[in-house]
């Protein structure tokens, strides 16, 4: 799968002002976040760095070259972003290859919008190397596309991704339901426009405008989605 984007199109869900449910990955959809940290924790143990337990909320929900770049800088490891990306990677890798737990409510959620027609996208901070092995667990069938933070210039917070990947579903990002779990992914979505949904994994995400926060995604449904949506209008 890849994120090639055509042009904006049209494309609706018949009946609703929901066009689209665009979501995270990490710490949304599969409970990876905490692998992200034991990983980073890992790799600079290996330098010979000792990280500190409060680092954990900077960098989670980040693109690496932020994440990784901060734990460089903060530790003084002697290592480059890109080498110590590749070893991060890796290390992610070998984790999910032994386990990928499915965040409680994530395979009914998809099931639900695949079933219904809802276009659908995965957007996700992570490399494409990573998001591809993801996908073969969630199954590529329930997105129209996927965005990885590799294949954009500007990853989240930015508000890059979201507009992409509304684009490439041809929706316009203010009917678009993000479904996100930490600040960084909510400041992108908001910024793009769409309304979102918060499910705070890490750390905690206060209710704003635009935003309702949920504790897991058992709460969320399609109804839930399009409730949000008419709210709005």
């Amino acid at each position: 799968m890849t994120s090639t984007v055509p042009a904006l199109g049209t494309r609706t869900a018949e009946g609703s002002a929901l066009q689209a449910v665009l979501l995270d990955m990490d710490g949304t959809l599969v409970d990876t976040e905490g692998f992200w940290w034991d990983v980073e924790v890992e790799v600079f143990a290996a330098l010979g760095h000792v990280l500190d337990e409060s680092w954990r909320h900077v960098v989670v929900g980040g693109p690496m070259t932020r994440s990784a770049g901060f734990l460089i800088e903060a530790t003084g490891a002697a290592i480059t972003l890109a080498e110590v990306s590749v070893l991060l990677n890796e290390g992610f890798e070998t984790r999910i290859g032994q386990a990928l737990p499915l965040m409680p409510g994530a395979a009914r959620l998809l099931a639900e919008l695949h079933e219904h027609g809802i276009p659908t996208a995965l957007v996700s901070a992570s490399h494409r190397r990573i998001i591809d092995r993801v996908l073969d667990v969630l199954g590529p069938h329930h997105f129209g596309l996927s965005i990885a933070g590799d294949e954009v210039s500007r990853t989240k917070p930015y508000p890059d991704p979201y507009l992409l990947a509304a684009a490439g579903l041809g929706v316009d990002p203010a009917r678009c339901a993000v479904v996100e779990d930490t600040v960084t992914g909510v400041t992108a979505a908001e910024a793009a426009g769409c309304q979102v949904v918060a499910v705070p994994s890490i750390a905690p995400i206060a209710p704003a405008e635009r935003r309702t926060v949920v504790s897991s995604l058992e709460e969320v449904d399609l109804a839930f989605l399009r409730g949000l949506m008419t709210q709005m209008r």
